[in-house]
């Protein structure tokens, strides 16, 4: 029988802050009600922003709240390993390879704001959806897709889309279909969201060499048999794009729940710039019991604020 296998994957950039807090707590909690393993993994892909010493201070500071990982981290060589999302390039180079065997991507050369003057921001978010400017007439194994230039998959390094040239490295995106991906979350329901209309072809690894976070914890939840993934409902939208790549890569997607965000006094969600909720303010003024009191009172595990014992909360 498959292990059930949960993660908590936090980006070293900072200092984890309370809402990171509270979606490990609820990482671990489900993962121990269920008798399996967590791991810990250190997504580390963008190197201008990730240090050494950020993926330290999250694992001191996950020891003191007692979110003990059962497989992961920086120093554990397996049986998954290793954990850092920087030294797994191999992986991602070879599942890239895969992708592009389905003739479903596409050397992109579009700048950043030609990208971003193409179109409004999509809603409220700020999300721009890619036009296709860069997408081949003819894309994959006879599917038909239209774009702005007409040539063939063959010929796209001497593509002119106004950012770059056959000298000039280019992004690797994927082509998505119009069509919907449909899945169940164990939080927020049923779910649908076609990729065309909400996303557009999305990058895979970008100009600059550096893999795009969709390949990379596809292929690393999916190498590590993670079977569940608990996370913020800010990446919902990122859970159909992650399916639509499972099924490329012929991997059984995990059941996903995609909780609320926790946010400050003015409402909005909390960032590493919220100094009186990160773990370096409040480790110096509360217990572990405060802070996993804090974290599983806006979960709604217990009614009212207050100091708590990770071994008296169950989901």
């Amino acid at each position: 029988m498959l292990m059930m296998k949960g993660r908590f994957a936090p980006s070293p950039s900072g200092r984890m802050h309370l809402g990171n807090v509270y979606t490990a707590l609820l990482s671990w909690l489900s993962v121990r009600r269920q008798g399996g393993k967590w791991i810990l993994r250190i997504e580390d892909l963008d190197p201008q922003r990730s240090k050494l010493e950020h993926a330290r201070m999250i694992e001191d500071d996950l020891r003191w709240l007692g979110l003990e990982w059962d497989e992961g981290g920086l120093d554990d060589p397996g049986p998954d390993g290793p954990y850092r999302q920087s030294l797994r390039s191999s992986f991602y180079e070879a599942f890239l390879a895969r992708l592009k065997a389905t003739g479903y991507t596409y050397q992109c050369y579009c700048t950043r704001a030609e990208i971003m003057a193409t179109q409004a921001p999509h809603q409220s978010d700020g999300r721009i959806i890619y036009a296709g400017t860069c997408r081949p007439a003819r894309i994959g194994p006879g599917v038909e897709a239209s774009g702005h230039h007409s040539a063939d998959v063959s010929a796209m390094p001497s593509v002119d889309c106004g950012g770059g040239d056959a000298s000039t490295p280019g992004a690797t995106r994927l082509w998505v279909p119009d069509r919907n991906i449909e899945f169940d979350d164990m939080v927020c329901g049923h779910c649908s969201f076609n990729l065309a209309r909400e996303v557009g072809d999305f990058v895979l690894r970008r100009a600059d060499g550096a893999w795009a976070y969709q390949l990379a914890v596809v292929v690393d939840d999916a190498l590590m048999g993670v079977t569940e993934v608990l996370r913020g409902d800010d990446l919902l939208l990122s859970a159909a794009q992650q399916i639509y790549l499972y099924e490329l890569l012929g991997f059984e997607p995990p059941r996903f729940a995609h909780v609320p965000l926790v946010r400050n006094e003015e409402g909005r969600r909390l960032s590493k710039r919220d100094a009186s909720l990160s773990m370096a303010f409040l480790r110096g003024h509360f217990s572990p019991e405060e802070v996993i009191g804090m974290a599983a009172f806006r979960a709604g595990l217990i009614p009212e604020e207050a100091p708590v014992k990770l071994h008296e909360l169950q989901l």
